[in-house]
C-alpha cells in the first residue's frame, strides 16, 4: 500500500489537505483510499503473476537430467521474461551478454534446439528470436 501511495503522493496530499481544511467529511478521502488500496492489490497481483510465470518457466527448462543453461543464457532468458524492450537479435544478445557475436549465436542456437526460444516468421537480416511460451 505504501508503494501505491508513494506513486500517487501528490493526489494523496492534495486530498488530505482538502479534507483537513474543509468540513472534515472524510468520505472523499475514504473513497480515494479504497481506490488506492484496490490499485495496490492489482499491482501486487501483477507482480505475483510475473513471479509465478518465471518460476514455471525455470521449472520447465531446468528439468532434472537436462544440461544447465550457461550464465549468459540465464541472464538473457530472465531479461526476456522481464519484458526486454524491442526484438531480441544475436547482436543485441552479444551486447547485453558482453560476448562475441559468434558466442551469442551459439547460445541462441542452443536455446532454439532446446525449444526455449523460437524464430518468428520474418527472417534474413531481420532475424529475431522470442521466448517459446508454448
Amino acid at each position: 500500500m505504501s508503494a501505491q501511495i508513494q506513486r500517487e503522493r501528490k493526489a494523496y496530499y492534495d486530498l488530505l489537505e482538502r479534507t483537513q481544511k474543509g468540513s472534515l467529511d472524510v468520505t472523499e478521502w475514504l473513497a480515494w483510499f479504497l481506490a488506492t488500496l484496490h490499485g495496490a492489490v492489482d499491482q501486487a497481483q501483477r507482480t505475483l503473476d510475473a513471479v509465478l510465470v518465471k518460476t514455471r518457466v525455470w521449472q520447465r527448462w531446468a528439468a532434472p537430467g537436462s544440461l544447465p543453461l550457461n550464465e549468459r543464457q540465464v541472464k538473457l532468458v530472465n531479461r526476456l521474461l522481464d519484458g526486454l524492450e524491442g526484438k531480441l537479435t544475436s547482436s543485441k544478445w552479444a551486447a547485453i551478454a558482453k560476448c562475441s557475436p559468434d558466442t551469442a549465436l551459439r547460445d541462441i542456437t542452443d536455446l532454439l534446439t532446446r525449444g526455449v526460444l523460437r524464430k518468428p516468421d520474418a527472417g534474413g537480416r531481420s532475424t529475431s528470436y522470442e521466448f517459446n511460451d508454448a
